[in-house]
C-alpha cells in the first residue's frame, strides 16, 4: 500500500491476477482502489532487481560494456550489471560477481552511488549502482552466450558522462551511475556505504522463485 502526495488516499489492491510468470519477470494485473471511489487496473512487471558497477581505475577511466539488448534491437553502452540472486545474495556480493563475470575485474574499495527505479510506472525493478575502485584484473568467468558476445572498453569518466548527454548512453542505471560517479569523484557528493540498506529492493518475484524452488 502507498499514500498519495496529499497523504489522504490509500491505494489498496482489491484484486490481483497473474498474466505471466517467467524465468526473469512476472506480469500481474492489480485492481487498485482510486481516490474517486472506483478502481483502476494497473499492470505490474515484477523483477528480481539488479546491480550495476561504475568501476573506475587509478587513471579516472570507467569500464563500459557494449552489449546486445533485444528489446531495443541493438548493442548499447552500459555499466557492468546483472540480476540479483533470488536467495540471500547481498547487492554487494552480486556486484562483485558481475564485475568478475563481465569484465574480469575485482575491486578493493566499494561504495553505493544511487538506487534507480527503472520505470516505476509499470515495473518494480530497482537497480543499485556501486562505485568500485582499487581494481585488479582477473580471469573472466563467462557464463552465457550474451556475456561471451559483449565487448568492454575504458572511457574517461567525463567522456562517458558526455556520451550520456549526447544520447550515446541510454541505459538508465548507466546514465545515473555515471553522473553520480562524476560528482563523487569530484568531491561534490558523498556516497553511501557499500552495505547501505536497500529499502526498495524488489521482493515479490524473488519470493515466487523461492517458493517454486
Amino acid at each position: 500500500m502507498s499514500e498519495s502526495v496529499s497523504g489522504r488516499h490509500v491505494f489498496d489492491v482489491v484484486g490481483t491476477r497473474d498474466v505471466h510468470v517467467g524465468r526473469v519477470v512476472a506480469l500481474r494485473v492489480d485492481e487498485v482502489a482510486m481516490p474517486g471511489g472506483g478502481t483502476a487496473r494497473r499492470e505490474v512487471v515484477e523483477h528480481l532487481g539488479a546491480v550495476a558497477v561504475a568501476a573506475v581505475d587509478e587513471d579516472g577511466a570507467v569500464t563500459l560494456i557494449h552489449q546486445y539488448r533485444h528489446p531495443l534491437g541493438k548493442r548499447i553502452w552500459e555499466l557492468p550489471a546483472g540480476l540479483l540472486d533470488a536467495g540471500s545474495e547481498t547487492p554487494l556480493a552480486a556486484a562483485e560477481r558481475e564485475l568478475v563475470e563481465e569484465v574480469g575485474l575485482t575491486a578493493g574499495d566499494w561504495v553505493t552511488l544511487v538506487d534507480v527505479a527503472a520505470s516505476p510506472g509499470f515495473t518494480d525493478e530497482v537497480v543499485r549502482v556501486f562505485l568500485a575502485r582499487g581494481l585488479t584484473e582477473v580471469d573472466r568467468q563467462v557464463l552465457g552466450e550474451e556475456e561471451a558476445d559483449l565487448q568492454a572498453r575504458k572511457f574517461p569518466v567525463d567522456e562517458a558522462v558526455a556520451m550520456a548527454l549526447r544520447g550515446e548512453i541510454v541505459n538508465g542505471a548507466a546514465v545515473a551511475g555515471l553522473l553520480a560517479a562524476q560528482a563523487v569523484l569530484a568531491g561534490r557528493a558523498e556516497p553511501r556505504s557499500a552495505d547501505a540498506p536497500f529499502e526498495d529492493r524488489p521482493s515479490r518475484f524473488a519470493a515466487r522463485s523461492e517458493q517454486q524452488g
